[in-house]
């Protein structure tokens, strides 16, 4: 198909979570888009009436707009929460299309290219039993494509319950030029007269597919490549109607770690999984489109609008990636980095306040600022904020020997926590920061750094392993800092 403007489209079906495959493939139809100038189109595939699931879709366009994945054309959530539909070639939903879908069905039938099919459940279910006892590839036998026109008319007007089926030569070479595979030549006699519209009458996806990408004008089918063994069927029906086909771009598959095709049995999977984990939407879309593509520039860092000015289909890989975790915990880490502390409490706030309610203790939002700006070099994920940051709350009551650096005496720890309130006591509240705290301490503790450091560190925090005790200082207050060392004392005079 050539037109003048480039033109993609999503098309889920709102039947369950949204897997990052799907987001990936919504990234890469979209990118495509952008990359040309054209039009990226959101319609929904909606026709298996019986598995759709309430509030799937509301989640499905969530998703896509937390990435800031959004359409030009085709379905949206407006500003009240509905939603709603946008574009000239609609409507976007397949179950208020199936005039249409009816029409092109009966027009494939008016050619040849389709029957009707009356076979029982029973009878195709002992069909393909005997076709794989005898080590065949389960296909139609094509049995009621002998029915007179009489016949069919009878049974019809009988009520009897039928399907349409494409009528597959058997005689025939398929090809198609796939973007990422190449060219691909099929035998027709492998390809099953497949069902076009069921006994419902609903269309099944692959007539519904064609139908739509046509009439929507579609320039780019973007999909994942288990779609490749299907697109020989949607070859023949753009054959069928006289129609030239889109450009066919198939997507290798995300992978797990066991370099199979990543699945929910292999943990958390789903956009809103990551949503909720504090992964931020500019660090997955980032990691998403390194996977199966190459920007052939060595370049890692990507902002969306930059992707959307570079992106060439040719980058895209054959093999499958794999997902890995830590190389999405690494760069989501890089643009928590890159957030301004005002930035970043926001973000955090909704991790504080579950923190919050289930330890009931007193904060204000300045400490909640400062716990984000000591934090946000240490932490991968948003919803680490609130990991090991009891200390900053409440005052810890740490263990003798733990206050201990290496082998010191009880009078050498008591006189190093003694220094350190002393250095403490002396800065002004005006001058009580991280850097000035840094500075004294250090002036003071000369080239014993871990006799006087760690003491201190340890009685501010109660842990071995915690932010430095010019930071914990700065975040807790000089008073606080103080009533901290005065307790250290304490448990260290017995």
């Amino acid at each position: 198909m050539k037109n003048k403007r480039t033109r993609t489209r999503f098309a889920p079906s709102p039947t369950g979570f949204v897997h990052i495959g799907n987001l990936r493939t919504a990234l890469y139809a979209y990118l495509l888009a952008k990359s040309k100038n054209g039009d990226f189109v959101l319609r929904v595939e909606n026709t298996d009436q019986k598995r759709l699931v309430e509030g799937s879709l509301e989640k499905i366009i969530g998703a896509l707009s937390w990435a800031g994945i959004n359409p030009d054309e085709g379905v949206y959530i407006d500003k009240d929460g509905s939603v709603k539909e946008k574009g000239e070639l609609g409507p976007y939903f397949q179950s208020k299309r199936l005039d249409l879908y009816q029409n092109h069905a009966k027009k494939l039938l008016d050619s040849g290219h389709a029957y009707h099919c009356f076979c029982s459940t029973e009878r195709l279910q002992e069909l393909r039993k005997n076709q794989q006892k005898n080590g065949q590839p389960p296909m139609y036998d094509k049995k009621c494509l002998s029915l007179s026109k009489q016949e069919v008319k009878q049974k019809v007007d009988a009520g009897e319950k039928y399907v349409l089926r494409m009528n597959v030569p058997t005689d025939k070479i398929i090809k198609f030029e796939d973007q990422v595979y190449g060219e691909i030549s099929v035998k027709s006699s492998t390809i099953d007269d497949q069902v076009i519209i069921k006994s419902d009458g609903f269309p099944t996806y692959h007539l519904a597919v064609v139908v739509d990408d046509h009439h929507m004008k579609i320039s780019h089918i973007v999909r994942g490549e288990e779609w490749l063994p299907s697109t020989p069927k949607h070859v023949l029906l753009y054959e069928f109607f006289s129609w030239s086909p889109p450009a066919f771009v198939h997507v290798p598959n995300v992978l797990g770690e066991n370099k199979k095709k990543l699945s929910k049995r292999q943990g958390d999977i789903g956009v809103y999984d990551f949503i909720e984990s504090g992964y931020l939407p500019e660090a997955l879309v980032n990691f998403i489109s390194l996977l199966g593509w190459n920007p052939k520039n060595g370049q890692e860092h990507f902002t969306l609008k930059e992707l959307e000015k570079i992106f060439d289909e040719k980058g895209l890989h054959k093999a499958g990636a794999v997902f890995d975790y830590k190389k999405l915990g690494w760069m989501n880490a890089h643009y928590i980095k890159q957030k301004n502390d005002d930035e970043l409490l926001q973000l955090c706030l909704p991790f504080f306040e579950k923190y919050l309610a289930k330890k009931n203790v007193d904060h204000t939002e300045s400490l909640l600022k400062k716990i984000v700006n000591i934090e946000k070099d240490r932490i991968k994920t948003i919803n680490e904020i609130t990991q090991n940051i009891d200390f900053y709350f409440t005052s810890p009551i740490p263990e003798k020997e733990m206050l201990r650096w290496k082998e010191m005496t009880d009078q050498e720890l008591k006189r190093s926590l003694l220094k350190s309130e002393e250095v403490i006591s002396s800065i002004e509240e005006k001058q009580f920061d991280i850097e000035n705290l840094h500075q004294q301490l250090f002036d003071a503790a000369k080239d014993k750094k871990g006799e006087l450091l760690w003491p201190l560190r340890v009685s501010l925090s109660g842990q071995k392993n915690s932010p430095s005790p010019f930071e914990i200082a700065w975040a807790i207050g000089k008073d606080e800092a103080l009533k901290r060392i005065d307790s250290a004392l304490k448990i260290i005079n017995g």
